[in-house]
């Protein structure tokens, strides 16, 4: 690991901890184990720092889509042939896969409390866990499920209903269960029941 890799690992850990205001640059240089003006030659602030963070993030979710051969997001007429090709076996399988992602994966968990916390203490940080976790991820659903139910895949209603029914469950057991060693299997069955009770709802008789 590169010492700029370390300085955003150390960064993210103590966001986590100690919230990004209560994070000073100097708390960051002694977690890496170098000085002030050293860490100064890879990042220009703590704000850079932070706007790596969540590039890192982003990227980990692209490279999470490609392992899971997830349909392009822009093309919402494919991505709803592509799932309405999906069993209910094969759907809850999809969605146990990232879910864990999202719960394990340890930069992902970090960033989630660190977001959380920073929810009452800084505006701006939420805003991007709030714009990335929530608005896109409902907006995204909302044109897909629509599509889904324009080819006859799922029942007509209301598309971004349809969404925040699938969502929030999701939301909220990722909410609960993060950064905690037990309950994954509790989890996963609350995760699985969702997942079937949406698919009797919204899908199509075949």
């Amino acid at each position: 690991m590169t010492t700029k890799e370390r300085i955003v690992q150390e960064a993210l850990n103590l966001f986590s901890i100690k919230g990004f205001k209560g994070t000073s640059v100097k708390n960051i240089a002694d977690e890496v184990g170098i000085k002030d003006s050293s860490l100064y030659k890879h990042f220009g602030s703590k704000q850079e720092i932070f706007d790596t963070i969540v590039l890192e993030m982003k990227q980990r979710m692209s490279r999470l889509a490609e392992r899971m051969k997830l349909p392009e997001e822009e093309d919402y007429v494919k991505s709803a042939q592509a799932y309405g090709a999906l069993s209910l076996e094969d759907l809850l399988a999809l969605s146990r896969n990232i879910f864990l992602f999202y719960l394990k994966d340890d930069f992902m968990s970090r960033f989630w409390r660190m977001a959380n916390m920073e929810q009452y203490q800084n505006s701006e940080v939420y805003e991007i866990f709030r714009q990335i976790f929530m608005e896109d991820s409902i907006m995204y659903q909302a044109e897909l499920f629509g599509e889904m139910m324009n080819q006859g895949i799922f029942v007509k209603a209301d598309p971004v209903a349809a969404a925040m029914n699938f969502y929030t469950p999701i939301f909220f057991l990722l909410s609960k269960y993060n950064g905690r060693e037990d309950g994954e299997e509790e989890a996963l069955k609350t995760l699985d029941n969702q997942v079937r009770e949406f698919y009797r709802i919204y899908r199509c008789q075949q």
